[in-house]
């Protein structure tokens, strides 16, 4: 299942974590929700393959660790999500669909 495009409006916003902006629900370490606004990760379908970390040209992802997740230890984080320029890579690469992109979003940086 890929990431909700429409998690704005579907999940409760719970705070920030790592200069990002948390969609929940959460309940570590199972459940971590989407994280970023502009540019999101679904942190509960992210393997961290790192393939967004490499492809992007700007640099937006870092590693974040997330202990005992279920699907990986560690995650790619849209810590620099305001330096997206909207290449659409990282979404293109993702083997599990677990990154969106919206240009257009609200909230957008």
């Amino acid at each position: 299942m890929a990431i909700d495009p429409n998690f704005e409006e579907t999940h409760e916003n719970e705070g920030t974590e790592h200069g990002v902006d948390v969609w929940g629900p959460t309940e570590p370490p199972e459940q971590l929700g989407v994280r970023g606004t502009h540019v999101a990760v679904d942190f509960d379908i992210c393997v961290a393959d790192g393939a967004c970390l490499e492809d992007c040209p700007v640099d937006v992802f870092e590693w974040v660790e997330t202990p005992e997740h279920p699907e990986s230890e560690r995650k790619a984080n849209p810590t620099n999500e305001a330096q997206c320029i909207d290449c659409m890579l990282c979404v293109d690469v993702c083997p599990v669909d677990a990154v969106d992109v919206d240009p257009g979003r609200e909230n957008r940086l």
